[in-house]
């Protein structure tokens, strides 16, 4: 790696893991911010962010997830193995989001999600069974991603047997996209995307001929519809559609929520008041839930592209620009929320007063899944462990990563 690119990197490492000072810098300066770290202007304000969020035909999300490391020639070697690379619901505007997104929010509407409750309470109840005895436990690891990824697998469709394949390989596409690595790192974890991508394309080509009533049969009928001239094979375009909305379906579905239940159970500790108000009222969970995805949003934000000239905050932007929307920045802004910079779970439990999930045409379709499973793991935590404690001299760190921030690891005693 050249000093230039080397120094880049450990600018955006220390900006990943604590964002909040730059957004709040942003949200007092008249106009956008340019942010080198990120390439690209810094949209702070909750106001600012809401407006590019409901103009998706001049703030374009085809380059949403570009990516903050570009692999080198032996990494794309090995992904040239696998399939993906199609225009997902978090990548496309218009009739083509509509369509990829057509088939998620039927999938995750409210009643397949309540009907997801029981299976996910049994989840988390056998992890805790599983360490509650030891006095002591890393949540990260025992807990907090395991849980979403086999609730997101039995959406799908997966066999209980291919759920941890599926999730690790999820992690290293995070992984692969956003942390620099050494070169022979990189083509490991593309090695494990390769083989989530073969999965996921097994799993497409079955449902097509045995469909299920799963959330992977439900996308190949909506991505590669029958024509009604009998069975037959997805084409090579169809099976990479449908891996890359898969793959994208699956990270979004784990890690995401990972990234929710492990900052939550954190600052609720930290500021050991609210654990203690959480304890003598748990009628206060919903509102737990909110703030937690407002005080430390786990997705902090998306790129846009301007699609025209515009203006923006009083900033004149050509076509083409990127910007980067940020929601953790919006969730602090005093503009929008009292004492903003407070955690504060007796906040009104008001979904719209915070974007921790999104706004407009692009908010996230899994958000009531994702609420569930932290509301059950609060419930079961206040229950089983009232005494929860962070550990000791725990130095918590966070995960370098705009895209699911957490902690790297999470230490608690009781």
């Amino acid at each position: 790696m050249d000093p230039t690119t080397y120094a880049r990197h450990e600018l955006l490492d220390a900006l990943q893991r604590d964002p909040y000072p730059l957004y709040a810098r942003a949200r007092q300066t008249a106009g956008l911010t340019f942010v080198p770290e990120l390439d690209a202007w810094l949209v702070a304000r909750d106001a600012d962010v809401r407006e590019v969020l409901l103009r998706p035909e001049d703030f374009s999300s085809a380059q949403a997830l570009r990516p903050d490391v570009i692999p080198p020639a032996a990494v794309f070697g090995v992904l040239a193995r696998g399939y993906g690379n199609r225009p997902t619901v978090v990548s496309t505007d218009g009739a083509a989001h509509r369509r990829h997104r057509a088939p998620i929010n039927s999938g995750l509407s409210a009643a397949r999600v309540s009907a997801l409750a029981p299976y996910a309470a049994e989840v988390a109840t056998a992890l805790v069974d599983g360490f509650a005895a030891d006095g002591h436990t890393e949540l990260m690891s025992s807990y907090a991603r395991k849980l979403p990824g086999a609730v997101i697998g039995r959406l799908i469709g997966f066999e209980p047997e291919d759920v941890p394949v599926a999730v690790h390989g999820g992690h290293r596409a995070e992984q692969l996209l956003f942390r620099p690595m050494a070169e022979d790192e990189q083509i490991a974890a593309a090695e494990d995307v390769v083989a989530l991508q073969h999965l996921l394309d097994r799993y497409a080509r079955e449902r097509r001929a045995q469909p299920r009533d799963d959330l992977c049969s439900a996308m190949v009928a909506a991505l590669a519809p029958d024509t009604g001239l009998g069975p037959r094979e997805l084409t090579d375009d169809q099976r990479n559609e449908l891996v890359a909305n898969l793959q994208n379906l699956l990270i979004a579905g784990h890690l995401t929520t990972t990234a929710l239940i492990g900052t939550a159970l954190f600052h609720l500790l930290r500021r050991r008041d609210q654990w203690e108000l959480l304890r003598a009222r748990p009628e206060l969970i919903p509102g737990a839930v909110e703030e937690a995805a407002r005080f430390d949003t786990a997705v902090q934000g998306f790129r846009r592209t301007t699609t025209r000239p515009v203006i923006l905050a009083g900033t004149e932007l050509p076509a083409g620009a990127t910007v980067f929307v940020a929601y953790g920045s919006a969730n602090r802004d005093g503009a929008r929320h009292e004492d903003a910079d407070v955690f504060d779970i007796t906040r009104p439990a008001t979904p719209t007063r915070h974007v921790g999930f999104g706004h407009g045409a692009h908010g996230c379709p899994g958000s009531q899944l994702a609420r569930t499973q932290l509301r059950l793991t609060l419930e079961l935590f206040v229950r089983r462990f009232p005494g929860l404690r962070l550990a000791k001299d725990q130095d918590v760190e966070m995960r370098p990563t705009l895209i699911h921030r957490s902690p790297l690891e999470l230490h608690l005693t009781w």
